[in-house]
């Protein structure tokens, strides 16, 4: 597909992204893994109304562990969360976790922490849609030796990892994975890679233009215009989604980020960041953060650089930058 137009999240040194999907015979789902160096900080926000999480709560600011050794992006729903359990046994593999044995050696017993977030994908494989064919352990395993051999190529994207079955716009448009990054002066780097698979639409249906083409920074490229059929798809999605019936267009959606950078942020600056980069996904589509969404950011901080308040302000900016540059992407990729 070429290199992203924005960038990517692997512009931060020491980040990795990986995929494994599972497409054909009744199965359209995915897991995305974003393996972090080893002592990178880890936060979250939960937005939407609908989320499936697994070890959130374990990043909060005011717990025990600050690290994260990978963080997962899976399809299938809440059964998707098992493709963590196969990344955590990879990272134990690796002597990655944080030291959880008795006080004369720590470092006998890891504890790899693994927070995962699912997009609702159930169910479009087609008429023939197996129901078994969720992500588990297994794809969570490939995904992450997808991340870990990785280094110097190009993060897919698309119809690709979690992004294999997602759908946006009420379901009348293909969805997917972007990436993006975006430089700060002193060598902070903040990149970001998204899964849209959301309830609203990322296209102004009085302009047919992509919401997030106004938010782009300056001195960035524009995005292309969409083609005519996809303006068209999209421009009512509450009225071409009426007919869908209950529990599909209505349950099915989320949109899911990861920000990473090189600054030195703790626990606390790293959520108030994840917090901050909500703004591109409600810059890039619309509706957003619904009942009927689990919109996540998580940001891993590698804490290469340190930055003072007003450095720390234009991370968290940069943020929402990269999180509305990944979703164009991802838009711009899908199919």
């Amino acid at each position: 597909m070429g290199e992203p137009l924005w960038g990517q999240l692997t512009d931060v040194p020491g980040f990795l992204v990986g995929h494994a999907h599972r497409i054909g015979e009744g199965r359209l789902t995915g897991v995305t893994v974003i393996l972090p160096p080893p002592g990178t900080v880890g936060s979250v926000d939960v937005r939407g109304g609908g989320p499936g999480t697994h070890e959130t709560d374990a990043l909060d600011p005011t717990t025990l562990v600050p690290t994260v050794d990978a963080v997962v992006l899976t399809g299938g729903s809440a059964f998707g969360l098992a493709s963590a359990h196969g990344v955590q046994r990879w990272c134990a593999d690796q002597g990655r976790g944080f030291p959880a044995g008795p006080p004369d050696d720590p470092t006998s017993l890891l504890v790899p922490i693994v927070p995962a977030a699912a997009i609702f994908d159930l169910g479009r494989g087609g008429a023939g849609a197996d129901p078994a064919a969720q992500p588990d352990a297994e794809l969570g395993r490939l995904a992450v030796l997808d991340a870990a051999a990785s280094a110097g190529r190009a993060v897919p994207r698309g119809s690709v990892g979690v992004g294999a079955g997602a759908r946006m716009a009420l379901q009348t448009l293909r969805g997917g994975v972007g990436t993006a990054s975006v430089s700060l002066p002193g060598g902070v780097l903040v990149g970001a890679v998204v899964v849209v698979n959301a309830l609203g639409s990322p296209i102004d249906p009085v302009t047919g233009a992509l919401f997030g083409t106004a938010f782009v920074p300056p001195g960035r490229p524009r995005p292309p215009e969409l083609a005519a059929g996809e303006q068209a798809r999209a421009a009512q999605p509450s009225e071409t989604g009426r007919d869908r019936g209950p529990g599909t267009a209505a349950t099915a959606n989320t949109t899911l980020a990861v920000v990473a950078t090189n600054a030195a942020l703790d626990p606390a600056q790293a959520r108030r960041t994840a917090t901050a980069a909500h703004d591109g996904i409600a810059r890039g589509l619309s509706p957003a953060h619904t009942l009927l969404d689990g919109d996540t950011v998580f940001t891993l901080a590698s804490g290469q650089i340190p930055v003072d308040l007003m450095g720390l302000v234009a991370v968290q900016a940069a943020a929402a930058d990269a999180v509305l540059l990944a979703i164009l992407d991802a838009v711009l990729s899908a199919g």
